[in-house]
């Protein structure tokens, strides 16, 4: 479904861009190269991708001016930008239609005791809310939701089927929460008895979600074991994530997917962790940082500092000793020859 057809002129001036080709052409779709068709907008970001702009069936096209000047485009509007991607995404949000929310309360919904919400909200079916909840302006709660005694939410708060939100957890204004999703579960902490057994210690904590933090689908957030955990305020968390108890991460921070993050960390403002990282506890990660995808962090990173690798350390380090691996390949190579050479004489 799309909000509106737009011309390829008033996708060109929306973005900036230079036309090369019909401007009254319609736009009704906006599709990737290969699966584009008649009436759709599609975008080219490299070289790579010659072949394909010179194939699809998009009637309009994004691109470079460099791959514009260099591809035979036929009948196809061409629209000259220096970013093809960030101007699709400008695109991509006149197209977007959001659900419309089913405003009210669902029958099948069961709300407990001292609830309140301000202005409008809506509640899906099979969801549970618990005693003494706390909601801003214009949430919405899908299907199969728990929310339990005394949390909290916001304003504009958006929370997708089948999320758990425990006890006493409290999110700010415009928080999102992916299907799945389960925040303020107890932590993974025991205690090993004289006798060999493990007991689980009893979380006292909870767990606090800032102004516009966002949570993927299926990922964990564990409430804090004395202290709370806390994510900061425009901090965006991929599908699949695990934080662990007491885990304090600042503000605007990326955390894509398969990331944990064990018991006690603290990762400051402004820090994008890549895919698949993993991050050993107690210890500090400084504001700005930047850690690779599958790393294994195992103590404090500076600010602004770029690590990858297992264990983590300075990303231009581990260039240098992979380029230094394959040289030093060929010389052992060269070694292995001269030893069999010497046997082969005796």
């Amino acid at each position: 479904m799309t909000k509106r057809s737009l011309t390829a002129g008033e996708v060109a001036a929306m973005v900036g861009g230079t036309l090369l080709g019909d401007g009254d052409r319609k736009i009704a779709g906006v599709r990737s190269l290969e699966r584009a068709g008649p009436g759709d907008l599609s975008f080219v970001t490299s070289n790579g991708l010659k072949g394909l702009l010179a194939h699809s069936a998009a009637d309009v096209i994004l691109a470079t001016k460099d791959l514009a000047e260099d591809v035979d485009r036929g009948e196809k509007t061409l629209i000259v930008v220096d970013s093809p991607s960030d101007a699709m995404h400008r695109v991509v949000h006149e197209f977007a239609t959001p659900a419309k929310p089913r405003w009210g309360i669902a029958p099948s919904a069961t709300i407990g005791r001292g609830t309140s919400w301000e202005g409008r909200i809506a509640i899906g079916e099979g969801s549970v809310v618990g005693s003494g909840v706390r909601f801003g302006k214009n949430c919405v709660v899908g299907s199969g939701v728990f929310i339990g005694d005394a949390a909290s939410l916001g304003e504009n708060c958006k929370v997708g089927d089948g999320v758990t939100i425990a006890d006493g957890v409290k999110c700010g204004n415009e928080v999102v929460l992916h299907p799945g999703a389960k925040i303020g579960g107890s932590g993974f902490r025991f205690i090993r008895s004289p006798s060999g057994e493990y007991a689980r210690l009893p979380h006292l904590g909870s767990c606090e979600l800032g102004d516009g933090v966002e949570v993927g689908a299926n990922s964990t957030i564990d409430r804090g074991s004395v202290d709370d955990t806390i994510i900061g305020s425009g901090t965006k968390l991929d599908n699949l994530v695990h934080v662990a108890h007491n885990v304090r991460i600042g503000r605007d921070c990326m955390v894509l997917a398969q990331v944990g993050i064990a018991g006690s960390t603290v990762v400051e403002d402004d820090v994008n962790i890549g895919g698949q990282a993993g991050l050993s506890g107690h210890f500090v990660v400084g504001k700005g940082a930047r850690v690779a995808a599958q790393s294994g962090v195992i103590g404090d990173v500076p600010a602004h500092a770029e690590i990858s690798g297992y264990p983590a350390r300075s990303h231009r380090a581990v260039l240098r000793q992979t380029a230094a691996l394959g040289r030093l390949t060929v010389i052992v190579s060269a070694l292995e020859k001269l030893v069999d050479a010497s046997v082969r004489k005796e």
